[in-house]
């Protein structure tokens, strides 16, 4: 069971890290970015290591999500 849920996840994050790159719209990249460290937490809880987990969760999807819609809306806001 958890060798499935392990590969679903493992299909969703390269779905997830595709749409990432060959994304034409920034905010998209951005949020596809956010949702492959989010699935690569869950993988990390799964794999018995709660501490990396909590950490990829925190830092990997919402601040550095965060930190890059901050730098897009700067961007749009100096470029006019």
């Amino acid at each position: 069971m958890l060798i499935v849920l392990a590969s679903v996840l493992g299909i969703a994050s390269m779905v997830g890290a595709y749409f990432a790159i060959h994304s034409k719209s920034l905010t998209v990249a951005i949020i596809a970015t956010g949702v492959v460290s989010l699935i690569s937490s869950i993988l990390f809880l799964l794999l018995a290591a709660p501490d990396v987990a909590m950490t990829e969760a925190s830092i990997g999807s919402a601040l550095t999500s965060a930190i890059f819609f901050l730098t897009l809306n700067k961007i749009r806001q100096t470029n006019g």
